[in-house]
This record gives C-alpha cells, structure tokens and sequence, in this order.
C-alpha cells in the first residue's frame, strides 16, 4: 500500500496525529481499572461502574457536541479535544504523586476522556471527508484501521511491562503526551480551513437539532442499516469481554500474559484484513464486501463459550479473535467509506457523534446486562447467547447496494 504521501501532506500529517494518539491509547489499555485495583483497592463492582459509567456519562455528555461541531471548522476543534484528553489525563499522576487520589477524579477524568473523545470523532470523521478525494477515502479508512490493529497487537503488552516495571500511572502519562503531540501534528497540517457551508453556527443547540441527528439516520435507506447492524454486533461483542477475562483467568486459571498473548496475536488478522479492503472492494464492489464481512464477523463469537483450559483453550480462544478480527478488519474500512459516502457534507459531524453515542451507550447498558446476565445463568451460558444473537445481525445488513442520491451528489460537486 502506497504511503501516506500518496494522499497528500495534509493526510499524513492526520495519519501521524491519529497513529499517536492511538498508541498512546493503547499503551493505557485498562489504566483506570488496574490503578482503581493496585493503588485504591477497588473491588469487582466498583471496577465495573468505572467503566460502564465513565462511558454512558461521557456520551451522553457529548450528545450536544455534535450539533455544535457541526458549524466549526473542524481542525481547531479537534486540537482541543486533544488539549483536553491531556490536561485531563495529567491530572491523574500528579494526584497519585501527591497521595490524593480517588475513584471519583478516575470518573470524572473518564467521563472527560470520553466525551471528548466522541467529539474528536465527529470532527475528524468531517476533516477527512473534505480533506481527501473520495475515490481515496476507502485507502485512507484502510491505513486507520491498519495503524488501529498494530497498536492494539502492541500496546496493550508493552503498556503492561511499563507498568511493571516503572509504575502504575506511568501508561497514562504516555496517554496524555501522546494527545499532546496528536495535537502538535494537526497544528502542523497547515493551510487554512474553509468556514463550513452554514453563514453563522446557532446561538445555541437546540433540542430538536440533537434528534435530527439520529432522525437523519434513521430515515435513511443505507445508513439506517449499517447503523443498526454495527451498533448491536459491536455491543454484543464488547459486552463479553469482560465475561471472558473471568473465564479464563479466574476460573481458567490462564497467566495474565496468556490472557494478553490470547487477544495480541489474532491482532495479525487486523493489519491482513485492513490490506485486503480495499483488494476486496475493487474485484467484488463494496456492497458484496459489506455483507460477507459482516455475515462472517458475526459467526464468530459463539465459540468463545467452549474455552476450557490449557493450551487447547487458548489455541480456541486465538482462532475465534483471528477469524473475528479479520473479518471485522475488511468490514470496518469498507463501512467508515460508505458512511462518509452517503452522508451530507453538512450532516457529517452530526451524524458520526449521534453514531458514536449510540455505540458507546449501547456498549454500556449491554455490558452491565451482561453482568447480571451471567450471575444469573452462569458466564458461559451468557457468553453462548450473546453468540447466538450475533448469528442474527448480519440480517440487519443493507440487502441491496444504494446509489447515492441526487442530494448526496450535489453536496460533492464542486
């Protein structure tokens, strides 16, 4: 695959603040919960609400951001959530060195992260769009999702000797420079922003212009879909995690590096699939990949529930994440193109933050289904349902390819 120069300055400098900020966030993979646990004592409950809570809040914090980003240019928007994902982040090591720390301020600092992190989703979902030709996007979304999986093969290991060997809050110290330097890299992009289409942003965001995000959506033929689709597959997945880490190391009896190398090594399918997109899309077209992709990362999960121990199980547990990271790793980019594809010019920051919202609140609330869910039946038997109903969400997937229309060509001409 070409390099990012192929696309443009302003492109590989965004590639370069984007593969920052990733392997910062990776490297702090878990931070909050293993310092709630090694220096405040935290127990499985109160891990659990730092997680699910600090997500839900932090969307429904950034629910009215989306309208508001929707009227500025989006690159200052972008550096200061970066700002504000570090200062945030600061925060944390200099209460720990100060012996003031708290599960409360690892909330709010979550919250915080969270809610800006949705926004700077929005805005660089929109800064992509204008910045990069469309017949490109498909590359561009391709080397995200590649740099993605190469930080998440990497990070999380690395991140957990870091944390050996020089501390507990030494990853979100990484975290926190790496969000400066994201912030550094998009200042150095240069040129001058264009105002968006709109004469002058509204005075304020009213309640009406936050559901015209997801009526937007939701009335549309393509985008409605791959909304409903991606929103539960994503949930679903993400609400066993958890399950899963109990499974194998508590009742498994699995080596925390076990546990880690069972979900580093299948991250290879991530950077195989990530190349194959764009392969894929031009010999098939977009709409066959979309439905394959997704139809195969779906069938996946069940299997998770037959783990047992010892090398077999982990040898399981590897192949189900290669198949599903795979699949997942030609779907993603395919996805991210076709939304931007299909969204209005003037509707992409809206819409990308009511998407993200969505996502993160439904990874909330069936997370902590879950939970109960398992206390209830037993975790294997929570895990298998979760796999049975994923077997059922590629039939929400677009059953023909949609032209674009008229409105949709319009917003692109020149």
């Amino acid at each position: 695959m070409a390099g990012g120069s192929s696309l443009g300055r302003g492109f590989g400098w965004l590639w370069a603040a984007y593969t920052v900020s990733t392997v910062g966030t990776w490297l702090a993979f878990d931070a909050f919960p293993l310092i709630a646990v090694m220096v405040l004592g935290a127990g499985p409950t109160e891990v659990s609400v730092l997680a699910a809570a600090g997500l839900a809040v932090g969307a429904v914090v950034a629910v009215p951001l989306g309208p508001w980003v929707e009227f500025r240019r989006k690159r200052p928007v972008m550096i200061g959530t970066d700002l504000i994902r570090c200062a945030a982040l600061l925060t944390v090591p200099v209460a720990y060195a100060l012996d003031l720390l708290t599960l409360a301020q690892l909330l709010i600092v979550s919250v915080v992260v969270s809610a800006a992190g949705i926004t700077f989703t929005a805005a660089s979902g929109a800064c992509l769009k204008a910045l990069v030709r469309r017949e490109d996007l498909l590359a561009a979304n391709g080397r995200f999702e590649a740099t993605m999986w190469t930080a998440t093969m990497l990070g999380p290991p690395l991140g957990g000797a870091a944390v050996g060997l020089l501390g507990p809050v030494t990853t979100v110290l990484a975290d926190a420079a790496s969000f400066l330097l994201s912030a550094l890299g998009l200042r150095a992009m240069g040129g001058k922003e264009p105002r968006p289409v709109e004469s002058a942003p509204p005075a304020r965001v009213r309640p009406r212009d936050l559901a015209e995000s997801w009526r937007y959506i939701l009335t549309h033929s393509t985008l409605r879909p791959l909304f409903l689709n991606t929103v539960l597959n994503n949930g679903l997945i993400m609400a066993v995690s958890p399950l899963l880490l109990v499974l194998m190391v508590g009742h498994l009896g699995f080596a925390p590096w076990q546990y880690g190398l069972a979900f580093a090594v299948p991250c290879l399918g991530g950077l195989i699939g990530s190349r194959l997109a764009r392969r894929l899309v031009a010999r098939y077209g977009p709409h066959r990949v979309l439905i394959t992709a997704g139809t195969m990362r779906a069938c996946w999960p069940v299997g998770l529930a037959f783990t047992g121990p010892g090398t077999a199980g982990l040898v399981l547990v590897m192949c189900v994440e290669f198949g599903l990271i795979l699949s997942s790793a030609v779907f993603n980019p395919v996805l991210s193109t076709t939304r931007l594809d299909h969204t209005d010019t003037d509707r992409v920051a809206r819409t990308l933050s009511a998407w993200s919202v969505t996502g993160e609140l439904t990874v909330a609330a069936l997370t902590a289904l879950w939970g109960l869910l398992a206390g209830l039946v037993g975790i294997r038997v929570a895990i298998a349902l979760a796999g049975v109903l994923l077997l059922a969400t590629p039939l929400l997937l677009p059953r023909r390819a949609a032209a674009r229309t008229p409105a949709e060509s319009a917003a692109e001409a020149p």
